[in-house]
């Protein structure tokens, strides 16, 4: 790997998966004492109304959204949505209930010999449902904890030959027991090469992520667990290196993904990982049309991971260059989903800058941002929102 690749690290692990996935820093009470008064929500009502042209012509109204973070802190015994504690700070902290809860688990606790699999979180989908949120889960084939990508008992081939059918035929039918919608990020970020399911990595060939994928995705439908939504989810690198990394083959195919999805980071000039200062658009310009255009034009999409650093720039000003630049220039993201997690030192919550929080308390209560009102969604594949 040369210094120009990213990532520069030997091997990316944003966060880790513990059993019950540990918890995010507690919000600093003096920062939320500063915002509550200055964030109060404002009342939910009908995004700006757009100005005529000069021709008396009306731009399109912005589309309704959902939105919400990934909230995790390592060094908690107890992880959000386990523990709904710091959803009730962020939510305090940007003025507005979130529609979407995002959390992840691999296959396997490899922390206990032998290795135990990981069951359907039931209590943590129950608490962000009774919550008005819908759960996003994130769910790797992969053992924990992670040391590097190289984890040769989960080889794709391994998903193919049918290995863990039973595993995941159970964890399906907990899914179907549940029986509540939620949406599936399964094995996200494959075009990377920090997870085992990567291609080009850990013994796995071409072609062999889609036959995966394909095969874990017709056991849930087998055994009658429709109510996971499933989502598809590339990292959102520059342009050439996802002509390099052939993104369209990698994907599984319409029958088989319900949403669309990117993950992006502005690294700036962070001290893990520095990477030149990018804006959102440069990040995700790329990637958004040729998903959206050749490869699923016909799919929602959602953004599954975005952050910023402060490192190299302005953390508030690239907030609310986000905010103004989703409805406009990207119709089919119908969701979003910031990463407000403590991941080894760098800057991504928004609790580390008050003006950030500001920005992004100042985006979000736009009315096009649906707030905390799905808790008795019955809907799957789960629809955009309106």
């Amino acid at each position: 790997m040369t210094a120009a690749r990213f990532p520069t690290l030997t091997a990316l692990s944003p966060r880790s998966h513990p059993k019950r996935p540990r918890g995010a820093r507690p919000v600093v009470l003096l920062l939320l004492a500063m915002l509550g008064c200055a964030l109060l929500p404002a009342a939910a009502g009908a995004a700006d109304k757009p100005v005529p042209t000069a021709k008396k012509q009306r731009k399109a109204k912005p589309k309704s959204l959902y939105w919400g973070a990934w909230i995790s802190d390592a060094s908690q015994p107890r992880d959000t949505p386990w523990d709904m504690s710091r959803v009730a700070q962020f939510e305090t902290l940007v003025g507005k209930g979130l529609s979407l809860i995002e959390f992840s688990s691999p296959w396997q606790d490899c922390n206990v010999s032998p290795c135990a699999p990981y069951r359907f979180p039931l209590e943590a989908m129950n608490n962000v449902r009774n919550y008005g949120a819908i759960p996003l889960f994130s769910w790797g084939s992969e053992s924990s904890p992670r040391t590097s990508a190289a984890q040769p008992a989960f080889q794709l081939s391994n998903l193919i030959n049918g290995v863990y059918d039973s595993y995941v035929r159970e964890f399906a039918e907990e899914a179907r027991s549940w029986g509540h919608p939620f949406f599936l990020r399964f094995d996200w970020e494959m075009n990377g090469n920090w997870f085992p399911w990567y291609e080009g990595g850990n013994g796995n060939y071409p072609g062999a992520y889609v036959a995966a994928w394909r095969r874990v995705h017709d056991i849930f439908t087998a055994v009658g667990a429709t109510n996971a939504t499933w989502v598809w989810c590339p990292y959102a690198d520059t342009e050439t290196r996802l002509r390099k990394q052939r993104l369209k083959r990698l994907y599984p195919g319409s029958p088989y993904v319900d949403w669309t999805c990117l993950d992006g980071y502005n690294w700036g000039k962070n001290p893990v990982n520095p990477r030149p200062w990018r804006s959102f658009t440069q990040i995700f310009d790329p990637a958004y049309e040729l998903v959206t255009k050749k490869i699923a034009p016909s799919k929602p999409m959602m953004l599954g991971e975005l952050g910023t650093s402060s490192f190299g720039g302005k953390k508030a000003l690239w907030i609310k260059e986000m905010f103004g630049e989703v409805p406009r220039r990207y119709p089919k993201v119908r969701a979003l989903v910031y990463f407000n997690t403590v991941d080894r030192s760098i800057d991504w919550p928004l609790e580390t800058s008050l003006d950030a929080a500001k920005a992004f308390a100042t985006g979000i209560r736009k009315g096009i941002y649906a707030g905390n009102r799905f808790g008795e969604l019955a809907s799957s594949p789960i629809p955009a929102p309106r």
